[in-house]
């Protein structure tokens, strides 16, 4: 007995579209209502700074910053993008706030569905705007958000040009990615989007060069190392200066930013691999694997 009527459970649940699509019944139900739009509440600066000192403040060397407050990609959450320093150095990280300001939410925030990586690689095709190397109709797109002053960038960028040398018909994306503990990266940030649309030769042994003398550069030097690290990459460093300092390059690069943001970038280096979120320091042969996969995709 107990066998049958396990069996006729499973019949019943198994059968239950049918059974909904045929019932006189559930057909006549009313369509339901839209859902009403999610009002999203934003904690203030001082709250969070609370909630903060609460988490930290038993240890007197850690500090930390507020960064962005605004509505999450999740209706209803609010984002809330700080930066703690501790002895291993600063980390960005991202918490999401429940609406009635009582819960927090940390860890990665993943897309669903059967193409989860759809919205997320429309938009970078759309708002890119940074230096570019491979086929321009290419079947895999790669975006960096990249800071010029991470030292896990430098330490990434080796890796990420073997996988190119691999993946020769893969298209390569720039996009620039200061992060707001480096003091300089900012300005650096501007000098390689000058260098991009002057050269596009020269942009990629500037990147390179500019990684190699990370050490070298402060935020007092950085406007005579970078202009001269411009012009031994084989661009005008008098005009790149200049073009630095200007303000449409200043509102390219706040794009980029902005454009990161809307993707859940928080920290560097980050990679898209088809709009897949990849850390950009994970193991080439991943990577690889990665790219061969997207390409099979059609």
């Amino acid at each position: 007995m107990t066998l049958i009527y396990r069996t006729l459970l499973s019949v019943i649940f198994l059968s239950g579209i049918v059974i909904a699509q045929t019932s006189p019944t559930l057909q006549t139900r009313p369509a339901a209502k839209p859902a009403a739009a999610v009002t999203t509440v934003l904690p203030s600066e001082d709250t969070v700074n609370a909630f903060l000192f609460q988490m930290f403040g038993y240890d007197a060397t850690v500090t930390w910053k507020v960064g962005d407050i605004r509505p999450s990609e999740i209706p209803g959450l609010a984002e809330v993008t700080i930066t703690v320093n501790n002895a291993q150095g600063a980390n960005q990280n991202r918490l999401l706030i429940s609406s009635d300001g009582m819960h927090a939410i940390t860890g990665d925030v993943l897309p669903f569905g059967a193409k989860p990586f759809d919205d997320a690689r429309a938009k970078l095709e759309k708002g890119v705007n940074g230096p570019a190397k491979g086929p321009e109709k290419a079947a895999v797109t790669i975006v960096e958000f990249s800071d010029m002053q991470c030292p896990h960038c430098a330490k990434a960028a080796p890796g990420i040009e073997q996988l190119l040398a691999q993946e020769p018909e893969a298209r390569f994306v720039f996009q620039n990615f200061p992060l707001p503990m480096h003091d300089w990266a900012e300005k650096a940030a501007d000098y390689v989007d000058c260098v991009g649309r002057a050269t596009n030769d020269a942009v990629w042994k500037f990147i390179q060069k500019t990684f190699d003398d990370q050490a070298n550069i402060t935020a007092s030097n950085a406007d005579e190392k970078l202009k001269a690290i411009a012009t031994a990459s084989g661009a005008n460093g008098d005009q790149i200066a200049a073009c630095a300092a200007k303000g449409d390059t200043i509102a390219r690069v706040e794009t980029s930013l902005a454009l990161g943001k809307s993707l859940g970038v928080t920290g560097t280096p980050t990679l898209f691999i088809n709009g897949q979120n990849l850390p950009g320091n994970a193991p080439v042969e991943l990577l690889k694997k990665i790219v061969d996969f997207k390409a099979s995709q059609k």
